[in-house]
């Protein structure tokens, strides 16, 4: 993978980070109003895919930064 980023890709990829941080603080917060067993998983789902995806963009991140 090419590390050599410009600072704004640096940038964008650490908000993006942020928004998936808030989206899935969102997503978990939100379990304990759900009473519906659908919508339950469907947030689960997300808060294990935002986990996924936000590993993923750390390690983007890591290997800008070294």
């Amino acid at each position: 993978m090419n590390t050599d980023y410009a600072l704004h890709e640096m940038l964008e990829v650490h908000e993006i980070a942020v928004f998936k941080t808030v989206c899935m603080t969102k997503s978990k917060t939100m379990q304990a109003l759900v009473t519906e067993p659908e919508l339950m998983q469907i947030l689960q789902q997300d808060v294990q895919i935002s986990q996924q995806q936000l590993q993923e963009l750390g390690g983007v991140l890591s290997k800008v930064t070294r």
